[in-house]
């Protein structure tokens, strides 16, 4: 109840709605949240959308424990305890690198790294690789071995494709070397030497 003072020197009284003077934007509960992030995801195929909710998970900081036997169907719609599992049949790397076509050293490194973390089957995967690890998937990818294979890795880390590991000699596929080997092969991807510049001329 609001008052105010007429001319006359008689009250006038109004009655105004508290809500209009609290009026805020209503925070999303849980499910409401699950149904914003299911919208925009539900259009991607099932690789891509687990993709997505993985950054995204790591871009938050958090940890989900992902629970064993359930498979995400492309016909279901995830409720909001439901977390997607990976496939235990994986992939062979001679296939995955004939898909992915890498064009040089660098980005097969880096491709390795990611099939050994997301793509091998699972009783192969590993967070991080070793030059023995490398080697190991030339000779299955049918590619030529490497002379130095830790110099390889060595050269693809320094390019911010890889972060090292846990352990001497390891390395582990980053963001960055993610959406190369993703997003981006087999038709892109090539590494591009920064052009040096031209010396200024002297004026004589």
């Amino acid at each position: 109840m609001l008052f105010a003072v007429h001319p006359t020197g008689a009250f006038i009284f109004s009655t105004i709605s508290y809500n209009s003077f609290n009026m805020s934007t209503p925070k999303l509960d849980d499910l409401e949240a699950v149904r914003t992030v299911v919208d925009t995801v539900k259009d991607f195929s099932p690789e891509d959308q687990q993709r997505i909710l993985r950054w995204a998970i790591e871009k938050l900081g958090v940890s989900v424990s992902v629970g064993t036997g359930y498979t995400l169907s492309t016909h279901q719609t995830p409720s909001p305890s439901v977390a997607v599992a990976a496939p235990v049949g994986g992939k062979d790397i001679k296939t995955f690198m004939a898909e992915k076509k890498p064009r040089n050293d660098v980005q097969f490194a880096a491709a390795a790294a990611y099939y050994y973390r997301f793509e091998a089957p699972v009783s192969e995967r590993k967070e991080a690789i070793n030059q023995a690890d490398l080697q190991e998937a030339t000779r299955k990818a049918g590619r030529e071995r490497f002379a130095n294979p830790l110099k390889t890795l060595s050269n693809a880390h320094t390019l911010g494709m890889l972060d090292k590991g846990g352990e001497k000699g390891t390395y582990a596929i980053n963001s960055v070397g993610e959406n190369l080997v993703a997003m981006t092969l087999p038709d892109g991807g090539v590494v591009k030497k920064p052009a040096k510049k031209k010396a200024a001329k002297k004026k004589a």
